[in-house]
């Protein structure tokens, strides 16, 4: 069985930084994408990055585009998204996924629990 754990989540003020964290254990296909969504109170689940194994091939959402940078460690099977310069709007619960490159969420077969990041004004 696939599982993915995020950390890294926590309380930060505007313009401070956090980085979150995603481990994958289990059988998997190792060639699939790494990715992340969040979601905010009240709103849908929405796309925030996601990398194929390559790493080469990086794909951001326009609203965290020069900010956020995503990493991967294929010997650790593990995905990181650094946060710069943080907004109260990014104030979501975030999900890491494991799948095909895409943008959507019914391209990736496996998620995480999610991890909340606060954005104080």
């Amino acid at each position: 069985q696939v599982q993915l754990a995020e950390s890294g989540g926590g309380l930060v003020q505007a313009g401070g930084s956090l980085r979150l964290s995603c481990a994958v254990s289990g059988r998997f296909l190792s060639t699939l994408a790494m990715g992340w969504f969040r979601q905010a109170p009240g709103k849908a689940r929405e796309f925030v990055a996601t990398i194929r194994r390559s790493g080469a091939d990086i794909d951001y959402a326009d609203s965290v585009k020069g900010r956020f940078i995503l990493s991967r460690n294929n010997a650790k099977n593990t995905q990181y998204l650094e946060m710069n310069s943080l907004k109260p709007e990014d104030t979501a619960v975030y999900y890491c996924a494991v799948g095909r490159s895409s943008r959507h969420e019914y391209d990736y077969d496996y998620w995480g629990q999610g991890t909340q990041v606060t954005v104080s004004s």
